[in-house]
């Protein structure tokens, strides 16, 4: 068996199993080292899969997310506003959107999810190279928003709300 369909087997075990299962046992169903499990599961984090080694075994932690959408409307002022409101109550902002009368729908992703990164965008908008995609609206534009919840999510909501940031659907 080649090690990619090997370490694709593996994630399905360890995603299926109700128990963690130590790499021993995984290593005698695919008849390898110990060793190269290890190896495996070290390849598997590296590609982003967040398995976690206890001390009865591997487990995949399955990302749960919630997403909604956000209509808003703010001044080029307040961006950092709104992305440290959304990041401080536990979002990920996803991507922006507008729609444009003529252009229709055009949406640029964002993949903010720190405030340095709201920060880096602010900066980055601030110097002029390019203007923000809410310009071409007067500042109404849509956010995609992650988060672990539903109830992170409408507390984000609430708050844009207090904040006079979101535009009711």
């Amino acid at each position: 068996m080649k090690a990619e369909k090997r370490r694709e087997e593996i994630l399905s075990l360890i995603g299926n199993a109700e128990n963690p299962l130590p790499a021993a046992v995984i290593a005698e169903k695919f008849n390898v080292s110990r060793q190269v499990i290890v190896q495996d599961i070290a390849i598997l984090r590296a590609n982003g899969y967040d398995i976690t080694a206890t001390n009865r075994g591997y487990v995949l932690k399955a990302e749960v997310r919630a997403e909604r959408v956000f209509k808003c409307r703010h001044t080029f002022e307040q961006i950092v506003d709104e992305g440290n409101l959304i990041i401080g109550a536990g979002g990920r902002i996803e991507d922006i959107s507008v729609n444009h009368r003529l252009y229709g729908k055009i949406t640029a992703r964002l993949d903010l999810y720190n405030r340095t990164h709201v920060e880096e965008l602010y900066r980055s908008l601030k110097s002029g190279a390019s203007k923000p995609l809410m310009s071409v609206t007067d500042g109404y534009h849509y956010h995609t928003v992650t988060a672990d919840s539903e109830k992170t999510l409408d507390g984000i909501e609430q708050q844009l709300r207090a904040a006079g940031f979101l535009i009711e659907i």
